[in-house]
């Protein structure tokens, strides 16, 4: 299941020449400020990490990470700092992790209208991770609208907005046969199609919520 941006060509191209850098993007010669959701010139994601330096003292690094963007278009892309405060993200994020996920906050301003419909790039990357964690952000984020104060760890456990895959870590998440989709998200997770875990929201619903 691939993430689709299916807002007008001419409103893409918007978004985008504001966040295109001047020049190709190198992570490795990004500043720390500019590196948490930025996108090199191959589509490839960079990666705040830490290093230990001789002294023993923790520094920071930006690194070109193996995640690659789903989103045709988004390459040489400096988040800006609109999306990053419309979707609740930090630029001191370090690495790719799932774990804002699990805050309300962060997730409130994730299914934003600000957010979800404007900021291709952290929404894909938050899409792949849900996907990742069995959870279908279109759905997810449909739900929260309903019940405010539902959280993506009730999701999981109950059931709710499960991704219609399997993990990628041979742990079926639906019943049924399923017909891979030859995507891997670029998280090295294969993703695969089936029906519905739960039918609390259907397919049609969830498509009809997404802006992609």
């Amino acid at each position: 299941m691939r993430f689709q941006y299916t807002t007008s060509p001419s409103e893409f191209w918007k978004i985008k020449e504001r966040h295109m850098a001047i020049g190709e993007i190198v992570c490795e010669d990004l500043s720390v400020g500019k590196c948490a959701y930025s996108v090199d010139s191959l589509g490839k994601r960079c990666t705040l990490e830490t290093y230990e330096s001789s002294e023993g003292t923790t520094g920071y690094q930006c690194k070109t990470s193996e995640v690659v963007v789903a989103i045709n278009g988004i390459a040489n892309w400096i988040e800006s700092d609109e999306c990053i405060s419309a979707c609740g993200a930090n630029r001191d994020s370090v690495g790719i992790s799932s774990d804002y996920l699990l805050e309300s906050s962060f997730t409130f301003k994730l299914c934003s209208q600000q957010c979800y419909q404007k900021c291709p790039n952290i929404v894909d990357l938050y899409y792949n991770l849900a996907l990742g964690e069995g959870v279908y952000l279109p759905a997810f984020c449909k739900g929260k609208k309903l019940n405010g104060r539902r959280e993506m760890s009730q999701i999981q456990s109950s059931g709710a907005a499960l991704a219609p895959a399997s993990d990628g870590y041979g742990r079926q998440l639906t019943e049924g046969p399923a017909a891979s989709t030859g995507y891997g998200g670029g998280y090295g997770r294969q993703l695969s199609e089936g029906p519905a875990a739960s039918p609390a929201i259907t397919f049609d619903d969830m498509d009809a919520a997404a802006p992609w």
